[in-house]
């Protein structure tokens, strides 16, 4: 039971009679009801996962009072309290809060807050119309407001998706065993006997998917040596799905299979330009995290000695480029659930973790990422910073069971020499400790 987007923990000790930081759980309450909604835990310790054996909550009027404290020095948020015990009998308090979906949350005051990872974060005033579209993106793919039956289904889609979920290593026993029907509640694809935007995205007919606002349409271009137009596909008659588009751009590119051969002992070895599980991910994350209330085609530029990705829309709030390595936040939640459970992308908050580590253990240079008012760039450069590192990190990760940080610290250090004020930028670690996680055993391992 880690703090995270969806919960926090709080001592007990955090209540304080009359000198209690209403406040500051009034800005917690707020953060949450402007993003995905979740749970406070009074009574819990930030290390803990249970309660202090034998405690009490002695003063069973303190649900009245925080609800009503909440309730008076905040606007548009919605909350439940109640006592719970816990399994080793002590007992905590529960603040539910509900995910505002039409309205931002504030203080009387006028102060905004969200939920960004783990962290309550306040609003610039220049941020709240960035945070109205953002929740309008939050709820997007539960919407209904097509009014297609659930029965007007490509039938085809459908037994593909749960052919898929019930074979999929990641999806667990309880949640294979539920009916066609019942699966397809669980993964937010109908509701009210209709599908939903996700449902008619996935698994619904092409005519409904292409009267979708906003379904993904993918321009693929590659360039000559003047970065004149010589070749490009569209991905656009949505007759695919997110899983097919997926498919279609990995093996129907012939770009991804170009690579160069190294020596490797009494063999050559083949490296290519742009490894599939970088090219993967990248092309997932522009489906999954896009803005889809926003208009705006995806496209993969391929130029002689670059290779662009264009993506409509901004990053989610809360990340930057330069914090993308250490920041994770969804804006798609079922669309996320989807691709991950059925293995078409790492899991949350590793997937430039993938990108960085592939790239830098074949010898070339980190992925650029660029934020511009409606669009995010990522850039990743054809050539290599220096072929030997590649010989270097197979035979590393051959003598070594490396971890993904670790391949990632010692890829940056391989290509150049950082003090630990510089890696840590790189990094995005503000603290020593931090730091130490990326390094791993590296020193032990001299």
């Amino acid at each position: 039971m880690e703090e995270g987007k969806l919960l926090d923990k709080k001592s007990l000790r955090f209540l304080k009679g009359r000198n209690t930081d209403w406040d500051e759980l009034a800005k917690d309450c707020i953060s949450f009801a402007n993003s995905h909604g979740g749970d406070i835990l009074i009574g819990i310790e930030d290390d803990d996962n249970l309660p202090p054996v034998n405690q009490k909550i002695e003063d069973r009027t303190i649900i009245d009072t925080i609800d009503k404290r909440i309730t008076e020095i905040t606007i548009n948020v919605a909350i439940t309290v109640t006592i719970e015990t816990a399994s080793n009998k002590a007992e905590y308090i529960r603040i539910n809060i509900v995910r505002n979906v039409n309205s931002l949350a504030s203080t009387t005051d006028g102060k905004y807050y969200i939920r960004v990872a783990d962290a309550c974060k306040p609003v610039m005033p220049e941020d709240i119309a960035r945070i109205a579209a953002e929740k309008n993106a939050f709820i997007w793919e539960e919407l209904t407001t097509m009014r297609v039956e659930k029965s007007k289904v490509d039938e085809k889609k459908k037994a593909d998706f749960l052919h898929d979920v019930r074979t999929s290593k990641r999806v667990s026993a309880f949640v294979k065993n539920k009916t066609d029907e019942e699966l397809l509640d669980y993964y937010g694809f109908q509701k009210d006997g209709y599908l939903t935007n996700l449902g008619i995205l996935w698994i619904g007919e092409r005519r409904d998917r292409s009267s979708l606002r906003f379904a993904p349409i993918i321009q693929v271009i590659r360039y000559n040596e003047r970065e004149e137009k010589v070749w490009k596909m569209m991905i656009d008659d949505f007759y695919l799905n997110p899983k097919e588009i997926l498919d279609k751009i990995i093996n129907e590119i012939p770009d991804w299979q170009e690579s160069i051969e190294i020596p490797d002992g009494a063999y050559r070895k083949n490296i290519p330009f742009y490894p599939e599980e970088v090219i993967r991910e990248l092309c997932t994350n522009s489906i999954v995290h896009r803005t889809y209330t926003a208009r705006g085609d995806i496209f993969i530029n391929i130029y002689t000695d670059r290779l662009e990705i264009h993506n409509p829309g901004t990053l989610p709030y809360g990340v930057t480029p330069k914090n993308i390595l250490s920041k994770s936040i969804r804006r798609n939640e079922n669309l996320c659930k989807v691709f991950f459970d059925l293995i078409l992308m790492e899991s949350e908050g590793s997937g430039y973790d993938t990108v960085y580590a592939r790239l830098l253990e074949i010898g070339k240079s980190l992925p650029v990422v660029q934020e511009d008012d409606d669009s995010v760039t990522v850039t990743i450069k054809k050539d290599f910073v220096n072929r030997d590192i590649i010989r270097l990190m197979d035979k590393a990760k051959t003598e070594f069971p490396l971890k993904q940080k670790e391949i990632i610290t010692l890829g940056l250090l391989m290509q150049q020499s950082y003090s630990a004020t510089e890696l840590s930028k790189i990094l995005n670690q503000n603290e020593e400790t931090s730091l130490r996680n990326w390094l791993g055993n590296l020193i032990e391992y001299e």
